[in-house]
Formats: structure tokens, C-alpha cells, sequence
């Protein structure tokens, strides 16, 4: 056998075992990919779905001390008056934001000394993780000490603080909220501690409602009110304790008139409820997603043997909106 017959005899053996594959393997072309879809829809941005709502509750006793120890079975919620599933329940831990907002103006000369202690007792229930920012209003807020862990910072500054000028108490709500947004913390607060009344700001009781109203902060005050009656009393401040409650109370915290020998106290027991609070968690059956506000109740069923109950809590929310 010649090489030219070799070669002819292998390229025929070749062309059989084509022909014998053929009709055994089948190759499927790979399937071309879909062209991108045209859309007019903005950058793709994380949307939070998920129908929960939150509402963190503090509960006292009679003798205004935090209870804690309770269950999930001693709440319940109501969204709207319609009675709720509680389906989350813990004790709310973690670090929190606190943002001190303290009134200098003129009326209160004699009530800085204790304003401060006030300060240094809520101070020192303070977490190692929690984080405070400071400010101070007289005729105009002003940011004092921005968000920090140090509150040996915020203090000395208080050290300086000298009363003068009017009061634009709901200027320095509105830029403290502000403020607050720029803390990582998901437990947020305020506390106030101001004489009351508002004769310099800028802002309306409306606007700021509506922002506290919108906004995820705890508002907590103490109230350092000249007495019923007094001449020294202005008008403005015989509106404070009616402002500074309505706004305490929307967000789910409390406004406490004092003397000034209390402010100490007060402050100290402030700090203890604020880093004592239940969450109660719910899928509302509302399930509408109109951006209306809710009105929520929550109602307490003590364990036998322990007297009545006070629970505070935010009264409503937004529903999110389409």
C-alpha cells in the first residue's frame, strides 16, 4: 500500500465516523442574549417594601419609675382603632443619639446653674457607643458641638454659657432635626431643657410639628416654668407647657415641668427611661399604601399583683405612598 492510498483510505475512515456522529449528537446554537429592555425609570434605589411598623413604648408606674421585665402578651396596638397582631417584641438596647438643645436666653439667669447639673446627670447615663450633639438658643439657635462621644466636650462648653436675649425655641427644634440626620444611630432624641415660650423664631409651631411628626426622634423635656400666675411669667411662657407637651408627646417621649431643685433628677430619670423602652413590631391590616397618617394606641394589661401602667408611645406614623 502506497502512502498516496494510506492517506485516501484514513480521510475515508474520517468522513464515515462524521456521518455515523451525525445522527447521534445534535449541537444546539447558543441562544442569543435578550436585548436591555427601554425603560424611562430613574437609577435603580433600594425601596423598602416591607409593610412593619415599629413603635418603641416606655412604661412607668404610678411612682413614674420605668418598668421593665414585661411580655409581649401585657401590650396591645391598635392602628386606627383596629386592634393589631404584635408579631416583633424585644427590649430596645442599642446606642443612642441625644442631641441637648438648652436655652440661654435671658429669663434663664437663675436657672443655668441647675440647667447644667440637669445636663451632667443625664450625662452620666450615657453608653460608652451613644453619641450627643449640643444646642444652644437664645435670639437664634446655634450648633455649639456637633455629633461626638465625648461629653466632656459639651460640658465645658455649658461651663461658658451666659443668658441673654430672646428665645427662638423652635428655631433650634428645627436645626437640631437636622442635625440628627446626620447620625448612623437608629434610636434617635432631644432633649430640651428651656423655661418654654418662643417670642424669636423664624420657623411656625405648624412647620415644626409637622416636621417632628415626619421625623424619627424622641422629644423629651424638662420644663423650668416660673410659677402659675407670676408677674415675671410673659405670655410666651405661659404657652410653653402646652407646646413643649403636644411636641413631646407626638414622638412617643414626655415633657416634665420642674423646679429647678429637681432639674438634677428629672434629667437622671430621663436618661434611665430613654435606654428602657419595648419595641412592638406589626404588619398593619391597612394594607393601603396612600402615605395617610395613622394614629396608633397601644394599651397595657399588666401582670396581676402590679397596679396600673402608663405607657408612652409615638402616636402615629406616615404609610408609605405609591
Amino acid at each position: 500500500m502506497n502512502l498516496r492510498r494510506l492517506i485516501g483510505w484514513q480521510l475515508g475512515l474520517g468522513l464515515l465516523a462524521l456521518l455515523v456522529l451525525r445522527g447521534q449528537v445534535a449541537v444546539v446554537p447558543r441562544p442569543k442574549p435578550a436585548p436591555p429592555v427601554e425603560t424611562t425609570k430613574p437609577a435603580a434605589t433600594l425601596r423598602i417594601d416591607t409593610d412593619l411598623v415599629l413603635v418603641p413604648v416606655s412604661v412607668c408606674d404610678p411612682m413614674n419609675r420605668p418598668v421593665t421585665g414585661l411580655e409581649k402578651e401585657h401590650f396591645k396596638v391598635f392602628d386606627d382603632k383596629v386592634e393589631q397582631n404584635i408579631t416583633h417584641f424585644a427590649m430596645d438596647d442599642e446606642p443612642v443619639a441625644v442631641g441637648l438643645v438648652f436655652d440661654i436666653s435671658g429669663s434663664m439667669g437663675p436657672k443655668l446653674r441647675r440647667s447644667r447639673q440637669a445636663a451632667a446627670e443625664f450625662f452620666r447615663t450615657a453608653n460608652p457607643d451613644d453619641e450627643f450633639f449640643l444646642v444652644e438658643f437664645n435670639d437664634q439657635p446655634k450648633m455649639v458641638v456637633p455629633l461626638t462621644r465625648q461629653t466632656e466636650e459639651i460640658q465645658n462648653q455649658l461651663t461658658f454659657a451666659q443668658s441673654k436675649g430672646r428665645t427662638a425655641l423652635l428655631d433650634a427644634i428645627m436645626l437640631s432635626l437636622h442635625e440628627m440626620k446626620n447620625s448612623q444611630k437608629k434610636r434617635k432624641a432631644l432633649l430640651i431643657i428651656s423655661d418654654g415660650g418662643d417670642n424669636s423664631s423664624r420657623y411656625t409651631e405648624t412647620e415644626v410639628r409637622n416636621m417632628v411628626r415626619e421625623s424619627d426622634t424622641l422629644i423629651y423635656a424638662i420644663g423650668v416654668y416660673e410659677p402659675f400666675g407670676s408677674r415675671s411669667r410673659t405670655p410666651e411662657e405661659s404657652s410653653g407647657p402646652g407646646l413643649l407637651n403636644d411636641l413631646a408627646e407626638q414622638t412617643g417621649g414626655r415633657s416634665f415641668p420642674a423646679d429647678t431643685a429637681e432639674l438634677p433628677d428629672i434629667a437622671a430619670k430621663i436618661g434611665i427611661e430613654l435606654r428602657n423602652r419595648y419595641v412592638l413590631g406589626y404588619s398593619p391590616t391597612d394594607k393601603q399604601r396612600d402615605g395617610r397618617y395613622h394614629r396608633v394606641q397601644v394599651k397595657m394589661v399588666p401582670p396581676h399583683g402590679l397596679p396600673p401602667l402608663k405607657a408612652f408611645w409615638r402616636t402615629g406614623y406616615y404609610a408609605p405612598a405609591n
